[in-house]
């Protein structure tokens, strides 16, 4: 990867201005590209964009989905200039507040918003709705059944729906295809009004000369249509619950570690099939990015794993991963590979050794940087290797 020399933002979507009370792909988002153009900078780091929920106080690396986007980032005001909404439909709710987002409010808000759009739509679809459909297949179908499964079952994780549905029986499938197809219809139209305004923002930044940074988590939740699609790649027992979960063993932060709680892949499966689920992954994030940063990138040289029936990370092991062979089919299958690895916290000599192999930018955060070895330490900047990135901090730290 050959990234220019240049400074940026890491500023998340929704942490943008709005009159809804949580940020959006609209005006303001290209207000803050213009900011950042006008002042030289090159890069824009967000968090992911993916589905999030209530269950997890909607932290967007806790996503039902790995490859879709997140239905509260739409911008009304774009959805009033594409002729789906009115003038007076498109005002701000009175119940919205400028410092705080209050997700479950702008949920209930946004949902309203999105049903009228979509009538409105239904009497004139899209020319290249059917075209968004075809080209996001792999992911959309399942992800629209999903999601309307999900609903149809109160919200509940697909491991306690009816055993033929958490199976994925093909005619039971095709039954509830044929019976929820209007909720189907709605879920998909979402996705691709998402990608339609995510498209034209991204387009905006890097006609300014601004790069897109993403953010893909290396696990995912065990309630996501990802793992209820393809249970054979992730460590499960026969009722499909996790075997074992992930996290980091204790460390200066913990001295329980970490229990994430994540499924942990099966690697050998993933390999068997030559790594198309990640391959795939990845590229719908670099279709989505210019660059994207891989966060826990250890955790494909070697992860902590703990049994499920733990309830701390304490007695964990680490196992390898294939990290060579993995990053082989990803090249291969992304030509235009542009990866950051997040290299914090214990890193090993094989993880150095590969992320030299790689070539991978690790990341340099100056906050770590100012303690008695003021010679050696990695995290000032006259140490700093051309192949890198620099933050003042991260979430670990205090502002």
């Amino acid at each position: 990867m050959n990234l220019e020399r240049g400074s940026g933002v890491l500023l998340h979507i929704t942490s943008l201005p709005s009159a809804f009370g949580i940020g959006d792909l609209g005006p303001e988002a290209y207000k803050f590209a213009n900011q950042l153009a006008a002042a030289q900078q090159k890069y824009w780091q967000i968090l992911p964009l993916n589905p999030t929920d209530a269950v997890f106080q909607h932290s967007p690396y806790s996503s039902i989905s790995a490859f879709a986007l997140n239905p509260l980032l739409v911008s009304p005001e774009l959805l009033q200039q594409d002729g789906l909404l009115t003038a007076q439909e498109s005002l701000a709710p009175s119940s919205s507040t400028a410092d705080k987002v209050d997700y479950d409010a702008m949920h209930s808000v946004k949902a309203v918003l999105w049903q009228k759009a979509f009538q409105r739509w239904q009497k004139r679809p899209a020319s290249d709705y059917k075209d968004f459909c075809r080209k996001q297949a792999n992911w959309l179908e399942d992800y629209a059944l999903f999601m309307a499964l999900k609903a149809q079952h109160d919200e509940k994780s697909w491991v306690d729906w009816p055993q033929e549905l958490r199976d994925r029986d093909a005619q039971a499938l095709q039954q509830k295809g044929d019976e929820l197809a209007k909720t189907i219809e709605y879920i998909k139209f979402q996705q691709y009004i998402l990608q339609k305004q995510w498209t034209a923002l991204k387009s905006h930044c890097n006609a300014r000369g601004v790069h897109i940074i993403g953010d893909l988590p290396i696990y995912i939740e065990h309630g996501s249509v990802d793992v209820w699609r393809q249970p054979g790649l992730f460590k499960l027992d026969e009722n499909k619950r996790p075997l074992f979960v992930a996290g980091v063993p204790p460390d200066y932060f913990s001295e329980t570690g970490q229990r994430w709680g994540n499924p942990i892949y099966d690697w050998q499966k993933m390999q068997a099939q030559n790594f198309d689920w990640w391959a795939a992954r990845l590229g719908r994030n670099l279709d989505l990015f210019d660059i994207v940063r891989i966060d826990h990138f250890r955790g494909l040289v070697a992860f902590w794993q703990v049994p499920a029936s733990e309830k701390t990370a304490v007695k964990g092991e680490w196992i390898k991963a294939p990290v060579y062979d993995l990053f082989e089919r990803l090249q291969e299958a992304n030509p235009r590979c542009n990866i950051i690895a997040e290299d914090l916290g214990l890193m090993t000599d094989e993880v150095i050794e590969a992320m030299q192999r790689l070539q991978l930018p690790g990341m340099k955060v100056l906050q770590f940087a100012f303690n008695d070895d003021l010679e050696k330490n990695p995290f000032l900047p006259h140490n700093y290797p051309e192949n890198c990135v620099v933050y003042t901090g991260t979430h670990d730290n205090n502002t």
